[in-house]
């Protein structure tokens, strides 16, 4: 482990690692985000595979110095394939006491601390719930502590560029990211290049801040207290050109390729709201790509202007988080029935209500599945991974322009806020997506002359066709209310009415969607693994990292991970019926165990949380590996062929109240 090649260093030089976790600590103001993204850009730049965890408070400003306001930012640095940014830090680094406070309790046994001691004051110490010092009571023992007057240092770099004593103070991030650059062997360029363009207008700011970087760097190289380095080697990951990726940055680049590949302007009509707000500042940079984008005064009038930029012609897109979900179903429901592409994300967040507006969850999919008015039926997709929200808008696009249908994608903070590399594609591996917009008359009236019917259907797809307002000859009537049958004209018709809420429904029901695959090494479905765990968005990191741990220990699991979940792939029901027991982990109380309940008739067993962060691997592999020991336990021979709530009920003895209760949520 890490933590183990961090606490044993019987040599000078350099130390191997295959992987190391290092979290970043201080106030709000203190540029922990910042420290931590560009340490992050860093790594991935010098070819290692990267995770990271944002986690900031939602106030604008907390108090200064009180566990409240601490900012923290965690990365996982490999030289393998990872998915997940580490259970907890090998490193941690706490620029004052509310930091160290907030996060002591998550560094491993063992583990390197580097505390900044300036802000040990009376005062801090007091504000951050401290009776006594840590630094001298003996509290910190079990760890490698490095208690550096940081601030201190950093201001005595930059005194040259004669900066207020706040600004700088202010540069001591840059002087700690230095420092644990050069402890873990990261050149420093790519930061010094980002702070000369960040910071081009303010040229004494910006030497400051790389004096500081530059110190930061040096004080590591030339200490006696730092001794002994570290190196990570680059990752073999696949050949191409990489690039640290956001997922909400990914989301939309991925909706501007699907706008560049279908011939189409962008439009997006967006309300900032957290943690969504970002796709809207990277797609109003991206004008010069065809993208006009629109700061609404509200959801409502946000997704109205989308749906109209559809009508025009245009690839119309909306952007929000659950409450603003909320203020945009009746007009999801306009387009529904007018049956126009529309990609409206959600970028999930804790909740209901205001709730945790900075931190992730799960609990908006059966929102996204049910919460309109009426059979309002549309397709349902969840980007997995900060990378994958690129696929997942390429995806959400094509269909919503093939099918002619609004479609959510389901995003969450945890894949909005976190990156990792991403290999930038070749436009040749770029699906096809495209619509063929009406150029002409497709049916005749009564008379025989030739007119234009809206809701004339593709065979296949049963997509009706699009006309640009405007064009000659394809005047056609559009709205809220219900169409006849081919001409689109008002109908009250009660079979007309039933007609065609069948055919959208069909037309949703009749979606390509690829099969569902399983990762099992031991076999196929039904002779391999006897538990299947299956997830859907970002659970599918720590999911897939706790299985390769259990199969690490011996143990047989398969993992299935759902992308699609409206329409749910067909082959779905027969792959859960292959397994003994189904275990699915959602940050909710059970709303995919209970999709899968209702679509697959298949009783599964849920693993339940809503503390606003991920789950963590070992808490999953510890569930996993007791569910596979209560099955091999069972007495009778035939256990493979008793139904999986009989497993239930035993797992409530196996695994504690916390499991029994989310079984019975998932059930």
């Amino acid at each position: 482990m890490p933590t183990e090649q961090l606490s044993e260093r019987p040599d000078p030089g350099v130390t191997q690692l295959e992987h190391v976790v290092i979290r970043f600590a201080g106030d709000s103001g203190d540029g922990m985000q910042l420290t931590g993204d560009r340490f992050g850009a860093q790594a991935a730049a010098g070819g290692n595979d990267v995770a990271t965890l944002p986690n900031y408070p939602a106030e604008i400003r907390a108090p200064a110095g009180t566990v409240a306001g601490v900012s923290s930012y965690q990365l996982h640095i490999a030289d393998h394939d990872i998915r997940t940014p580490g259970d907890r830090p090998d490193v941690l680094v706490a620029m004052n006491p509310a930091a160290l406070r907030a996060n002591i309790a998550e560094l491993r046994p063992g583990g390197v601390l580097i505390v900044d001691t300036d802000a040990f004051t009376v005062m801090g110490l007091e504000k951050a719930g401290y009776e006594a010092d840590p630094l001298t009571n003996g509290s910190l023992d079990a760890y490698h502590v490095h208690a550096i007057n940081l601030t201190g240092l950093a201001a005595t770099a930059v005194a040259e560029f004669n900066l207020k004593r706040k600004d700088a103070a202010r540069t001591k991030n840059m002087f700690a990211l230095g420092l644990v650059s050069w402890m873990f062997s990261q050149p420093i360029e790519d930061t010094i290049a980002y702070l000369q363009k960040r910071f081009a207008a303010k040229p004494d700011v910006q030497a400051a801040n790389i004096a500081a970087l530059r110190a930061g760097w040096i004080y590591g190289d030339t200490t006696e207290a730092f001794a002994l380095s570290y190196e990570v080697k680059p990752a073999k990951l696949p050949a191409g050109t990489y690039r640290h990726m956001k997922g909400n940055k990914a989301i939309a680049y991925g909706l501007v390729a699907a706008a560049q590949q279908a011939g189409m302007p962008l439009f997006l009509g967006a309300y900032p709201i957290t943690p969504a707000s970002d796709i809207l500042h990277e797609l109003s940079a991206l004008a010069s790509f065809d993208v006009r984008s629109f700061q609404a005064e509200d959801e409502i009038a946000a997704i109205g202007s989308a749906i109209g930029a559809s009508f025009a012609g245009m690839l119309g897109v909306t952007v929000t988080s659950g409450p603003g979900m909320a203020l945009k179903t009746e007009a999801l429901g306009l387009a529904v029935i007018m049956e126009l592409p529309l990609v409206v994300v959600n970028v999930q967040r804790g909740g209901p209500s205001t709730g945790l507006p900075t931190k992730t969850e799960q609990s908006d999919l059966l929102q996204a599945l049910y919460g309109r008015h009426g059979e309002a039926p549309l397709p349902v997709i969840a980007a997995r991974s900060p990378a994958d929200g690129f696929d997942a808008a390429l995806e959400a696009a094509r269909i919503a322009l093939a099918y002619r249908t609004p479609v959510i994608l389901l995003s969450d903070a945890y894949v909005a806020n976190g990156s990792e590399p991403w290999r930038v594609p070749e436009t040749a591996e770029l699906p096809t997506i495209g619509i063929d917009l009406a150029t002409g008359p497709n049916g005749v009236d009564e008379a025989g002359n030739p007119i234009f019917l809206p809701y004339v259907r593709d065979p296949i797809t049963l997509a009706r066709p699009l006309a640009i307002p405007g064009t000659p000859g394809l005047t056609h009537r559009i709205g809220g209310l219900e169409k006849a049958d081919l001409t689109g004209a008002v109908s009250y018709d009660p079979d007309n009415h039933d007609l065609l809420v069948r055919t959208r429904q069909s037309k949703i029901d009749n979606i390509d969607v690829p099969l569902l695959e399983v990762d099992d090494p031991s076999g196929p479905p039904g002779s391999g693994a006897d538990v299947l765990v299956i997830g859907w968005g970002s659970t599918w990191g720590p999911i897939g990292e706790a299985c390769r741990q259990v199969r690490r220990d011996g143990m047989k699991v398969a993992q299935a991970h759902l992308r699609h979940l409206a329409p749910l792939p067909a082959n779905l029901a027969s792959v859960l019926s292959e397994y003994h027991t189904v275990l699915v982990p959602e940050m909710n109380l059970g709303q995919l165990a209970g999709l899968l309940r209702r679509e697959c008739l298949i009783d599964t067993v849920g693993y339940n949380q809503t503390r606003g962060m991920p789950f963590r691997v070992a808490e999953l592999t510890s569930v996993i590996s007791r569910i596979i020991q209560g099955i091999d336990e069972e007495p009778s021979a035939d256990a493979a062929s008793k139904p999986v709530g009989d497993v239930s009920a035993r797992l409530n003895v196996h695994l504690g109240s916390k499991l029994g209760t989310a079984g019975e949520a998932g059930r």
